[in-house]
């Protein structure tokens, strides 16, 4: 089981949109796929038509065991099951302080779930918080959505630094560009430089397309409503650079 979490302390950037469509391929592809939506918003359990149960959000699935189950709900695509976000997320920094380990809680919570899926997504609320921090322990790729504007470059430097103060986990993160538009000299500039100073960035982009804004009309991943655009075709080479690039899947994973 692979653990994949789309973070970044920005908002905006696209966490969500690559959540939904990158599992939505996992999925696709014949892998049991799960997406967790940490995010009290919502929005990518609003994108998969699915509403939290009765136990989404509450202290009782973060104690371990099989309580997490009981709110998996399943999606209309095959291979794909999603634990609704619920408002009462933007709670879970004062629960897990309220528990032993705190830190890897949900790690723990997860442990259900090996030998029932092949590949976890993260759905992440930005800033750095003790969630944060249970997502940095628990996935094995930490994926960053980056727009390329020099505020956006500033947050991975500073997630940069706080990593450097958890024990080296940075070879977990790997940075991608969101919301690009190639037209833009300064988008090309900062995307050059970038990609010098991390040799880790995806070659693969996400271009700024409003068929992915539409996302929150069609509710949808764009590969069932615009399966020929370039912004779905931009998701399936992000997909499967990452596949090629973390060996996601293969015997020895």
């Amino acid at each position: 089981m692979k653990v994949l979490a789309l973070y970044n302390i920005k908002g905006g950037v696209g966490k969500t949109a690559g959540a939904v469509n990158l599992a939505y391929l996992s999925a696709k592809e014949g892998n049991r796929t799960l997406i967790v939506d940490l995010d009290p918003q919502g929005a990518c359990s609003f994108y998969l038509r699915t509403e939290p149960g009765i136990l989404t959000g509450k202290k009782s699935w973060l104690k371990g065991k099989d309580k997490i189950l009981h709110d998996v709900k399943g999606t209309n695509y095959r291979n794909l099951d999603i634990l609704p976000a619920d408002f009462s997320f933007r709670n879970l920094d004062l629960l897990l302080s309220e528990m032993k380990k705190p830190k890897k809680r949900i790690a723990r919570s997860l442990r259900p779930m090996s030998g029932r899926y092949d590949a976890i997504f993260f759905d992440c609320p930005p800033n750095i918080t003790l969630v944060s921090e249970n997502i940095f322990h628990s996935a094995d790729i930490i994926l960053v959505p980056l727009i390329p504007t020099t505020l956006c470059i500033r947050t991975f430097t500073q997630l940069g630094e706080f990593l450097d103060l958890r024990k080296g986990k940075t070879g977990k993160v790997v940075p991608f560009f969101s919301m690009v538009e190639k037209r833009k000299k300064l988008h090309h500039d900062i995307i050059t430089a970038f990609r010098s100073e991390i040799p880790a960035t995806l070659k693969s982009q996400i271009p700024y397309a409003s068929l992915i804004e539409k996302m929150g009309i069609f509710r949808e991943p764009v590969d069932r409503y615009a399966g020929s655009s370039p912004a779905a075709g931009a998701y399936r080479r992000l997909w499967k650079e990452i596949k090629r690039n973390e060996d996601l899947f293969s015997p020895e994973g």
